[in-house]
């Protein structure tokens, strides 16, 4: 609820500490004395227009502070709390059951906006303002009077938000299955239109047959080839080092020679030397060899340079007509025989997400169907708790309907495939239309307190405001009105701006604004009456400006009904 409210330098309020309690608080005063004023600066916090025309004559800043003690929402929702709570989360803000919502306007139009003392911008602080005052008056345009609320209110007063949320996660699966149809499709046509060209390249890939890293393997070896003379020059030489007549071949086998013939006399000393030396005798006779077959090879693989050329050219011209680099036309291999297959496979993979697709939209319009069957039995329901609403406050031969229409395909949506608008006749026998439209200016706050009465157990918001919602109206139909806000704020906090006796009577708390002058400055003032107080009060809104004690009698009799 609403637990305070500070203003300062707004328009005619120079200083004013104001304190709220739970159920019905009504405010009074005469024509002028600044009721609006005291609505406008409750606007500025919640987020409203801000502009240099609030700032008090001779201030430089006008300032407003409202306090909320969100204490009762703990928990609710599933542990989420109140909406304005989420709100804050979603923007990593601070979110805790006390929320303070601060603004202030400079004399030169800047706006600044916090919550909680963190900076905010205004647009923030406004979608947190609508979560926790609701607005009810003559030129009232949001709230009830939006339609697109309307389903929604509808669904909280039936029950049916469990069936909504499940019809909203069929209405995803349909269009998930939808939107990889519409995929599938897509790559298909262009596949088919690609056919012959792909069908070609793949055909030019295979007889390719690209390996992996082969470009840097031809290349390596290329290098090599390339300096072919040389190699041969130098295996060759090597080899006759080895090999010759004064090579190491033959200097290992003298050496062994001379060894082997005393080796019997040096009593097996001499075993160990032979070994390495005929180890060694092994390995220069291998790599002689060795030397021979490669510079052999080498000299006679002049073709192969010219076919390795040939290959290494073939795959870098392929790479180029393809703009990519070598390394990538095994993948590109790969992706044109995916490619071919999804077109010789197409009628089969198409077959079956259209099939999962139209399964989805079936199971989506058959819930969707069965809850606007729902809505619409909630709808009569709704009708008539509000019509027997109506005929106590003067709007007996009006009409109150809930229309629940299908809507076209195209507009189907989470929600559901209907739309629902909360309309009125006010003459017999005229169609029904829209709140806004059809109802006059205290019809239509009349209308709203109807509809709150009945949906207020279903709301979020726990501040309500109707602003004259008494208009032009008197005698059993305002005491009707004054029942129902009562009846109102037994469950939330209402605050009502009145000039009606019978309403005022019905309090818990009762605020008088005042216009005072003083030292040739006018302010405005707002006090908190005492019982005897509100007595004098009521009684003036009952006589005019001469207090009778007929009055006063009638005050009292009043307040001892409300």
């Amino acid at each position: 609820m609403l637990a305070s409210l500070s203003i300062r330098d707004v328009v005619l309020i120079e200083r004013l500490n104001l304190s709220f309690g739970q159920g019905l608080c009504v405010l009074t005063g005469e024509t002028g004395a600044g009721k609006s004023i005291l609505l406008d600066a409750l606007g500025l916090a919640l987020g409203g227009r801000g502009d240099s025309g609030l700032v008090r004559h001779g201030a430089d800043q006008a300032t407003v502070v409202a306090e909320f003690d969100l204490g009762a929402f703990a928990g609710a929702k599933g542990g989420d709390g109140h909406p304005a709570l989420a709100l804050l989360r979603e923007q990593d803000l601070d979110a805790d059951t006390t929320l303070v919502l601060r603004r202030t306007v400079t004399a030169d139009g800047r706006s600044r906006a916090f919550i909680n003392d963190q900076p905010v911008g205004v647009a923030l602080l406004r979608r947190i303002g609508e979560t926790l005052v609701e607005v009810h008056g003559q030129f009232d345009t949001h709230g009830l009077l939006n339609p697109l609320t309307h389903r929604d209110l509808l669904d909280d007063y039936a029950g049916l938000a469990p069936k909504r949320a499940a019809l909203t996660a069929l209405y995803r699966a349909w269009q998930a299955a939808e939107t990889a149809r519409a995929d599938a499709d897509r790559e298909a046509a262009r596949a088919r239109e690609e056919e012959d060209y792909v069908r070609h390249a793949l055909a030019e890939l295979d007889a390719l047959d690209p390996k992996d890293n082969e470009e840097e393997a031809l290349a390596e070896k290329r290098a090599v080839m390339m300096h072919r003379e040389k190699l041969v020059e130098a295996l060759t030489g090597a080899a006759g080092e080895i090999s010759g007549e004064r090579g190491a071949e033959r200097a290992l086998a003298n050496a062994l020679r001379h060894l082997t013939r005393v080796a019997d006399k040096a009593a097996g000393q001499l075993d160990p030397l032979i070994a390495v030396l005929d180890q060694a005798a092994a390995e220069i006779g291998e790599a002689a060899r060795t030397l021979q077959v490669m510079a052999g090879d080498m000299e006679h693989d002049g073709a192969s340079l010219e076919k390795l050329e040939e290959r290494l050219f073939a795959l870098r011209a392929c790479a180029r007509k393809h703009g990519i680099a070598v390394a990538g036309l095994a993948t590109l291999r790969a992706d044109f025989a995916r490619r071919l297959s999804l077109i010789e496979d197409q009628g089969d993979l198409l077959t079956r997400l259209a099939k999962d697709a139209a399964e989805a939209k079936q199971s989506y319009a058959a819930a969707a169907a069965t809850l606007t069957e729902e809505r619409r039995r909630a709808a009569g329901k709704l009708d008539k708790a509000v019509m027997a609403e109506l005929a106590p406050l003067k709007l007996d031969r009006a009409r109150f309907v809930t229309a629940v229409e299908a809507v076209a395909e195209a507009d189907w949506g989470p929600g559901g495939a209907d739309r629902v608008a909360f309309t009125v006749a006010t003459n017999p026998g005229a169609p029904p239309g829209p709140l806004a439209k059809i109802a006059s200016g205290g019809e239509l706050a009349r209308f709203m307190l109807a509809l709150k009465v009945i949906l207020a157990q279903v709301g979020t918001v726990p501040t309500l405001v109707f602003d004259e919602v008494d208009t032009g109206i008197g005698g059993a139909v305002a005491n009707a009105v004054g029942e129902r806000l009562a009846r109102l704020g037994a469950g939330v906090q209402v605050l009502v701006v009145t000039h009606s006796p019978q309403v005022a009577a019905r309090g818990q708390q009762h605020l008088n604004v005042r216009k005072r002058v003083a030292a040739g400055k006018t302010t405005t003032d707002v006090v908190m009456l005492s019982p005897e107080e509100r007595r004098e009060e009521i009684a003036r809104m009952l006589s005019g400006a001469e207090i009778t004690a007929a009055a006063r009698a009638a005050a009292s009799e009043l307040m001892a009904a409300g």
